[in-house]
């Protein structure tokens, strides 16, 4: 018998946290309460983003969020994050395994809310939605167009398989989820958010729900349902929840979301809110009682291309790679002073002779010795086979989300003169017989230039276009990427390109092949190595370089831009190894190599 118990627990430490067995609990609404255990429950929720955060920094990051005096965790799940390529889904490797994420929180003591869209916003690419879809060129989202129905439900009957254990009534810490996202900013389709709904229970979803929307009466009219409770987008006074409660009677208020911080652009400077305003709004919703989720308590990071972007009255605003928010719990998870004004609010509520756990120790960070960078390789010797297209197309045509393409034509007829990407989405550079000409911004509104007179009978033009993040809120969320119209030269139309897909993903960069460098020309690939006794966090500062990616054993952290004002790149410890780690680096508009160094804050 001990030998079968100690070959139990060794199998399960191997194994990780297998979703434990707890005691039964009940979770509902009375009236405008939330209920637990038939008791008034008020919810203190810290936002986590599974997906931003490495896999083996979970348990630290729910850690500190109950050390400030939370007792659930929220979470943005991010469609197509899982939904790998269509049809085909993860929920279990690495930071996908949302069954391991909801045992660490309930391991922890806490509940959990999930928040699964299928849209969220969150400043991800394309608001959580799979680039996949605008390969339809008349895809209407968020709503009833059965192509997008067809999609969603597919993800919601995956996802479904993965929660239904996790629910209070089986056992699990998942309390309610959340349908649909700010829904009242964008559509008014109540058959929509119905058929959201009705998938889910479909599919075995017992748990509550609720709906999350700005305190605006058109918002909160298009944006909930009834029986569902009412999250606000935030629930900053009084009369934010006596509006709610009037436009939907019957069920529970809360603040969704009450932002400890906000996002930040690339050119903008870092976001640093008020951080008395949001002292005041907690110190109101812990007065009256009312239930609340900070959004975020932690950001992490939007590694890769998950960064999205918005188009907010400036034209086309791209998320920088950090999404440190500006939260209570830094990008590399330390108490900033915020936590600790929070902490101090939260726990001098507490009843007499209880107090919040202590602050988990924080994870380690290092410097780094200057690293060498040498010229590896360039983008130019790394083409594969080139796609012939009539008129160029988005990348979502092309079957890539985004990273490059250069597409390629023959100038016949003009030869030089005033040369125009209509709708161009995101970022170009423009050659001219391999001569570099210049670039194009949609950031700024530069769709065109002035392409020069060469002697060549019939010159070729090439023009390498950057997707950046689709944007994820509002109208404009149908933002495909690449060259999206046409391109004219002096009012004609350019016809017949070649056009040739850079993913640039870490299957794509490991294939590289070394080859020498023109300095003359933009696109290269920068290379070097550093060698470890010790892993830990470090920041890679590439205040050296001008506009481009980076990786770290593979592993892309994401972009930079010498814009910034993000100049450093979080790279986490797991993402390097004790010995001779690989660091390459693609600049757009650099030719010459730079030191890079680690440093261990990200200013």
């Amino acid at each position: 018998m001990k030998k079968t118990l100690l070959l139990f627990l060794l199998t399960a430490t191997l194994a990780g946290p297998a979703f434990p067995q707890q005691a039964s609990h009940t979770f509902g609404f009375a009236d405008r309460d939330f209920v637990l255990d038939g008791r008034p429950f008020q919810m203190i929720s810290g936002e986590l983003h599974p997906a931003r955060i490495p896999a083996e920094y979970w348990q630290h990051r729910i850690r500190m969020a109950k050390a400030m005096g939370c007792n659930t965790i929220s979470a943005y799940i991010f469609w197509n994050y899982h939904e790998v390529e269509e049809g085909r889904f993860d929920f279990t490797t690495w930071n996908r395994d949302l069954a391991r994420f909801a045992a660490l929180v309930q391991q922890e003591g806490l509940w959990l809310i999930l928040r699964p869209g299928p849209y969220v916003c969150a400043e991800w690419d394309f608001g959580g939605l799979p680039s996949y879809l605008l390969k339809i060129p008349d895809i209407k989202v968020r709503c009833m167009d059965p192509r997008y129905m067809a999609a969603a439900e597919r993800y919601i009957s995956a996802f479904a398989e993965v929660i239904k254990p996790l629910q209070i009534t089986r056992g699990g810490p998942l309390l309610m989820l959340q349908i649909e996202n700010e829904y009242g900013s964008y559509g008014n389709d109540r058959n929509y958010l119905l058929a959201l709904e009705k998938a889910w229970r479909s599919q075995g979803v017992e748990v509550p729900f609720f709906t999350g929307d700005g305190p605006t009466p058109y918002m909160l009219e298009a944006g909930s349902l009834p029986g569902c409770a009412v999250g606000l987008d935030s629930g900053y006074d009084q009369g934010c929840f006596d509006l709610a409660s009037a436009m939907n009677p019957g069920v529970p208020v809360f603040s969704s979301e009450t932002y400890p911080g906000w996002l930040t652009h690339w050119g903008e400077e870092w976001a640093r809110p008020d951080t008395a305003a949001l002292l005041k709004e907690v110190r109101f919703l812990m007065e009256t009682g009312k239930s609340f989720n900070f959004y975020v308590i932690h950001g992490g990071t939007n590694f890769g291309y998950t960064a999205g972007a918005n188009s907010g009255g400036k034209g086309y605003e791209p998320d920088v790679t950090s999404y440190d928010y500006d939260a209570p719990i830094s990008e590399q998870g330390r108490a900033t002073p915020k936590y600790h004004a929070l902490r101090r609010l939260i726990g001098s509520y507490l009843p007499e002779g209880k107090k919040l756990p202590d602050i988990p120790e924080p994870i380690p960070a290092i410097s780094l010795p200057e690293i060498q960078m040498t010229a590896f390789t360039d983008l130019w010797s790394n083409l594969p086979e080139a796609r012939h297209l009539v008129q160029p197309v988005p990348f979502e045509m092309l079957d890539q989300n985004q990273g490059m393409v250069l597409y390629r034509t023959t100038l016949t007829g003009h030869k030089s003169g005033k040369l125009k990407v209509t709708e161009l989405h995101d970022f170009a550079t423009v050659f001219l017989n391999g001569k570099y000409a210049g670039t194009l911004d949609r950031r700024e509104g530069i769709q065109s230039l002035e392409l020069p007179a060469t002697n060549e009978a019939y010159p070729v033009l090439d023009i390498l276009v950057e997707g950046m993040g689709h944007i994820n809120f509002a109208q404009e969320i149908i933002d495909r990427k690449g060259i999206t119209d046409r391109v004219t030269l002096n009012g004609m139309t350019l016809m017949n390109w070649d056009a040739f897909t850079l993913p640039l993903t870490a299957m794509t960069t490991a294939r590289l092949k070394q080859h020498e460098v023109s300095r003359e020309k933009p696109g290269v690939f920068f290379s070097g190595s550093f060698s470890l006794s010790r892993v830990a966090d470090t920041y890679l500062d590439l205040s050296g370089y001008t506009k481009g990616q980076v990786w770290v054993n593979g592993h892309c952290l994401g972009r930079y831009w010498n814009i910034g004002p993000q100049q450093r790149l979080y790279c986490p410890a797991c993402f390097m190894k004790e010995g001779e780690n690989e660091i390459l680096v693609f600049d757009l508009l650099q030719t010459e190599p730079e030191k890079i160094r680690g440093l261990e804050a990200p200013e």
